[in-house]
């Protein structure tokens, strides 16, 4: 079967095993052209050309709010996810004994913004995942919001080390019953799994490019509900946070209504373009379609890496997404890893195993040319 993104897009290939979209992505040749387009553009033409990368960067906001399925008033550019974290974190009202509830094991940066509100006297509680998939079913909340609430609950969609997959909507739902907020890091999600955030009833969401949107590093999407902007003043204000944005002589302080209000300053017109280029590619082809092939990808790479005796570490059945983990029993997985690196695979050394993650760009055949790189570096170990 045809993979759904056209895979002369990805040069990559003709240099590596490219399982490592859980990481750092290559991006796309359109990518890469629109971000050469727009330096030569702004070379050549400095201001006059402005206009037209300013209003290809407001295509960019609508294509970005019908992938993460919200409002285009929702939707709002920012540097990266702990940005957008960092934006709940400081433009809230906190009181003393507030708390926020975080999963332990989770990536730095979903946990920093929370742990640095310690001088306001908020608390964190970290949640254990269970089991050996690190799974984080929402009962494991609900039982932490009934025993002390919190007036935030922040989690990745998608766990970065193992790939557990949290079920939104009944968190939502959770977390909305007991008054709190909901901020979800979608990084490792959006782009490979539909999402619909604005019916799920997620309050932020938020994601850099530069993993299954195929985009560039420093930039990144934000979506925040009309009833969270309500509670979360921008802590950034600048020229482009206000309704009167183009009327530099009005001094009056009256935010946007939409979810611009917290992009403050000017945004990277350039790494915006080449993100917008990657996200046509995702809705060309379909989340539905992007989704199917990244999860038979995953699906057939669990089966060859258990028929070599493999132990997967990821939960492909409760709760499946981009990211498998394995490991070899007996056999060391920080140096397998590094084995596979340098066979020019692309991979990590995450949650105890060595973690993959294709995308909807790979035929099926790269599973068969992976068994033979590790078949090769299991040997050589």
């Amino acid at each position: 079967m045809a993979p759904p993104l056209p895979p002369e897009q990805f040069p990559v290939a003709r240099h590596h095993l490219a399982w490592n979209h859980a990481g750092i992505a290559s991006i796309p040749v359109v990518a890469a052209e629109a971000m050469a387009t727009y330096a030569d553009d702004m070379a050549h033409h400095g201001s006059a050309a402005f206009d037209r990368w300013d209003e290809r960067a407001e295509e960019v906001r609508g294509t970005a709010a019908a992938l993460m399925g919200v409002d285009l008033a929702d939707m709002a550019f920012v540097k990266n996810t702990t940005e957008g974290l960092s934006f709940v974190a400081t433009g809230l009202d906190w009181r003393p004994g507030d708390r926020v509830l975080v999963p332990d094991r989770e990536f730095p940066s979903t946990v920093y913004p929370w742990l640095g509100l310690e001088h306001l006297g908020v608390e964190v509680e970290l949640v254990e995942p269970r089991g050996s998939a690190w799974a984080l079913p929402t009962e494991a909340f609900e039982e932490a919001l009934e025993a002390r609430g919190a007036r935030v609950v922040c989690v990745s969609w998608v766990q970065y080390a193992r790939g557990w997959r949290l079920d939104l909507p009944s968190l939502a739902e959770v977390c909305h019953r007991h008054g709190a907020l909901l901020c979800v890091d979608a990084i490792q999600g959006l782009g490979a799994v539909p999402a619909d955030f604005g019916a799920w009833g997620v309050d932020l969401a938020c994601a850099d490019a530069h993993k299954w949107l195929l985009g560039p590093l420093g930039v990144g999407v934000m979506s925040i509900s009309p009833a969270a902007r309500r509670q979360i003043r921008p802590s950034e204000p600048g020229w482009a946070s206000v309704v009167h944005r183009d009327d530099y002589e009005n001094l009056s302080l009256v935010y946007d209504p939409s979810a611009r209000r917290y992009e403050g300053g000017s945004v990277d017109l350039g790494a915006i373009a080449a993100m917008g280029a990657s996200l046509d590619l995702l809705a060309t082809a379909g989340p539905a379609e992007v989704w199917a092939h990244v999860d038979r990808l995953c699906s057939s790479a669990s089966a060859m890496l258990a028929e070599r005796g493999a132990t997967i570490l990821s939960d492909r059945e409760a709760a499946p997404s981009g990211i498998v983990t394995f490991e070899f029993p007996g056999v060391d997985s920080d140096g397998l890893a590094a084995a596979l690196d340098e066979r020019d695979v692309l991979c990590a050394a995450r949650g105890g195993g060595v973690r993959i993650s294709p995308h909807a760009w790979m035929p099926d055949d790269e599973v068969d040319r992976l068994a033979a790189v590790i078949d090769h570096a299991l040997t050589a170990l």
